[in-house]
């Protein structure tokens, strides 16, 4: 199945994606690499895995309907079946959604629907939870308010900050986001 993988920072869930599926671990190809920040490291880690990159720039269009206009030729011509979103900072619009309604996922570091949007590892640590976690699910026109696919809890141990929690909400995200698109891939989900 051929992917685009959408972010904007420090591209760690695309590593992980990028080189399981170039490892034959995951039955996919990652076609392209969407990115809205101009400086963002995930495009390095593209460049270095030999992934192709779309970089837009969001306030060089008028409206979010022309740049999603451009993302949707430049998925077209790559083939692309199922997006997937790994620390892309934008909703999605309806261009988008209705061209690939059912087949874009996320990640979220929480246990939706709490701490929906940004800041989810500090939402949680001021809200003074005991539990948090990671979400994937389906992305509709909502912030985080998509179809659940799986949930993992973990546990907030006494002490800890948030760079300590996001440390291990992380290495969760690695193992279980390849984990649910094999088993989309695999028609499982």
């Amino acid at each position: 199945m051929n992917i685009a993988v959408f972010a904007s920072g420090s591209g760690s869930n695309f590593d992980v994606i990028a080189r399981q599926a170039q490892e034959g671990i995951l039955d996919v190809k990652v076609k392209l690499l969407v990115c809205d920040k101009e400086h963002a490291p995930v495009q390095q880690k593209a460049q270095a895995l030999g992934v192709p990159v779309f970089r837009f720039v969001p306030s060089n269009y008028e409206h979010k309907e022309d740049f999603e206009k451009d993302i949707l030729h430049v998925l077209h011509e790559a083939d692309v079946e199922l997006l997937v979103l790994a620390g892309y900072m934008r909703l999605i619009g309806p261009t988008l959604l209705q061209a690939y309604e059912g087949k874009i996922l996320n990640i979220h570091p929480s246990l939706l629907p709490a701490f929906p949007g940004k800041d989810a590892i500090e939402q949680a640590l001021q809200a003074n939870v005991k539990v948090t976690g990671v979400t994937i699910h389906l992305v509709d026109e909502g912030m985080d308010t998509g179809p659940i696919i799986e949930q993992e809890a973990l546990r907030i141990e006494e002490g800890e900050d948030a760079s300590a929690v996001q440390k291990k909400i992380q290495q969760m995200e690695h193992r279980l986001y390849p984990q649910v698109i094999q088993q989309i891939v695999k028609g499982e989900i």
